[in-house]
């Protein structure tokens, strides 16, 4: 994903990649598969490029056939001006949409239809994870945590120690059940939950770079990435993280693991690194 609609696909489990350009033009924000089969594109259009002045700058693009086939789809009653960033689904039908200044949109539908969510922040909002269709948690800048567990219609903030005079800068959250979560951000912070979000506690990363995604297995073997080429790795909970090696300097945007042996990492340039469960580290491919 990336500038002017870059996609790069794979059938081959990563090892090799191939460039698409034929799914839209614009900017893709974001890109999230809820299993094999059905997925969604954040796509931001470039606001000197839009035809009319109530066309909106944000919408999504969705397959159900593993991506051979794209459909463009408006969010209905989203303001024109919005700029969505990210998107979530917890099953085909209920997903979230969400961005700067705290909007947030709900589909029930499998994305035919949305609703705008009340929001109690008004903060870029850049990440998100829900367990299942009402329990879920949204994180983004000025040291932002919500949570829900009805499905949006309500958020809690949640309280945690601020240990830096500038608040943290949230950018991705993982929870592998409805108590225990993580959220990562600027400056390396990393911070768990064990009571569903309510409070944070700080751990230590280890690491300086701004962590941008994380990815948690089960309740104690994770991963997170970042700038500069940083991954982190833990099998307790976080207690103890080591830095492995990425075999790039370039920022590592998003983490995703297919099973607990097969995972994959993604950032700026078109930088793919893969992971294979053999007890050695990530390989750039």
């Amino acid at each position: 994903m990336g500038s002017k609609g870059m996609m790069l696909i794979t059938g081959d489990g990563g090892m090799t990649w191939a460039r698409r350009t034929d799914v839209t033009g614009d900017v893709i924000r974001d890109i999230y598969f809820s299993d094999a089969q059905n997925g969604w594109l954040v796509v931001e259009k470039n606001e000197y490029e839009l035809e009319r002045k109530d066309e909106p700058r944000s919408y999504l693009m969705r397959t159900n056939d593993g991506g051979s086939v794209w459909k463009r789809v408006d969010i209905k009653g989203v303001d024109i001006n919005a700029v969505l960033v990210r998107t979530i689904f917890s099953s085909g039908a209920h997903g979230w949409a969400f961005g700067e200044e705290g909007a947030i949109y709900r589909t029930v539908d499998g994305a035919v239809s949305w609703t705008k969510l009340s929001s109690p922040t008004n903060r870029l909002l850049l990440g998100g994870a829900f367990v299942d269709d009402q329990v879920g948690w949204l994180v983004g800048a000025g040291a932002t945590i919500i949570q829900t567990s009805d499905g949006g219609d309500t958020w809690t903030r949640a309280r945690f120690p601020q240990n830096s005079a500038t608040p943290i800068r949230f950018s991705a959250t993982s929870f592998p059940n409805n108590r225990l979560g993580w959220a990562v951000g600027s400056e390396g912070s990393v911070y768990r939950t064990i009571n569903g979000g309510l409070s944070w506690q700080q751990q230590n990363s280890g690491v300086a770079a701004d962590l941008l995604d994380v990815k948690f297995l089960d309740t104690v073997e994770g991963w997170a990435v970042g700038n500069e080429g940083t991954i982190i790795y833990t099998n307790d909970g976080g207690l103890n993280w080591t830095t492995q090696r990425s075999g790039t300097v370039h920022p590592l945007e998003r983490i995703f693991f297919a099973d607990r042996t097969h995972g994959w990492a993604v950032g700026f340039g078109g930088t793919v690194v893969a992971y294979g469960r053999a007890e050695a580290p990530p390989v750039r491919r």
